[in-house]
């Protein structure tokens, strides 16, 4: 599985007076297995890009290409690639309808035409990877559940589908900080188990650095930057320029070498800083 954008461009309310291009001539790729994380400040066109990647929105010119099929083509069938690529939005758990988890996760799988036992397998498979007790959970209501739960269940029920492409924008908003760990624990679980191609859209730049291969960041429709952790949190100015920050660890170093303390490396993750902070303690 892959995916090649190519120069995408998105126009909101064409022609009309307070028309505005939400993306503009955006380009970039995702190989099999990546893990993508997309930043950029509130209205750069983070959610408007993610749409357009399973087709919920068409780009004014430019094109999409999953596995060398275009998705922008007319006769495109997007049922189809919407079995491959699982879009969950924010605050999914506002989507729960059914009267269990049980039935809740398995609405997607039914809808492919999967037989019964192939849906329940995909159903217990889903809700243990997302970090519940499925014997515990498959008969209770989900509106009786946690908010970190709920949260989960939404994901099972994408998650069940077995897309090779997940799309999550900001699932951890709103969330406690245990459960905005669980959340990001189970994400990590579920690329492990799937290699799928995982997309993150936050605006939490520990977390970005932490899971991310490759960054995208948006600013005013527009991809500014991209590349690797290292190489897009090496651009400190440019990001601030942006309204964007690095990550806390990244924070506490620069301070510990504005006072003197010449800690080496690139520092991301509270990993980084530790050992950054050990090697300088170990020469003295």
């Amino acid at each position: 599985m892959s995916i090649q954008v190519n120069n995408i461009t998105h126009i909101y309310s064409e022609g009309l007076p307070h028309q505005s291009i939400a993306l503009d001539d955006v380009s970039f790729c995702a190989e099999d297995g990546q893990f993508i994380g997309i930043i950029g400040h509130t209205g750069s066109g983070k959610s408007t890009l993610v749409q357009h990647l399973n087709g919920l929105l068409k780009p004014k010119s430019g094109s999409i290409l999953v596995s060398g099929t275009d998705i922008t083509a007319p006769e495109v069938v997007m049922r189809d690639i919407r079995r491959k690529i699982g879009l969950v939005f924010q605050y999914p758990e506002y989507q729960l309808f059914e009267e269990t988890v049980e039935k809740d996760v398995a609405f997607g799988p039914a809808n492919l035409g999967l037989d019964e036992v192939e849906i329940q397998a995909r159903v217990k498979e889903a809700i243990e990877l997302v970090g519940l007790d499925y014997e515990e959970i498959r008969k209770r209501s989900p509106f009786d559940l946690s908010g970190g739960q709920k949260r989960r269940v939404a994901i099972a029920g994408v998650i069940a589908m077995k897309p090779e492409v997940l799309i999550l924008d900001e699932p951890t908003a709103g969330l406690d900080p245990r459960a905005h760990r669980d959340v990001l624990t189970m994400i990590e679980t579920v690329h492990a188990h799937e290699n799928n191609i995982i997309f993150l859209v936050s605006h939490n730049m520990n977390d970005i650095a932490r899971l991310s291969d490759k960054i995208l960041v948006m600013d005013g429709g527009r991809l500014a930057l991209q590349g690797s952790p290292h190489e897009v949190f090496s651009r400190e100015e440019t990001l601030i320029s942006l309204g964007l920050s690095l990550p806390e660890p990244a924070k506490l170093i620069n301070m510990a070498r504005q006072k003197g303390i010449p800690a080496e490396g690139t520092v991301l993750t509270v990993e980084d800083a530790e050992e950054a902070l050990y090697q300088f303690l170990k020469k003295d």
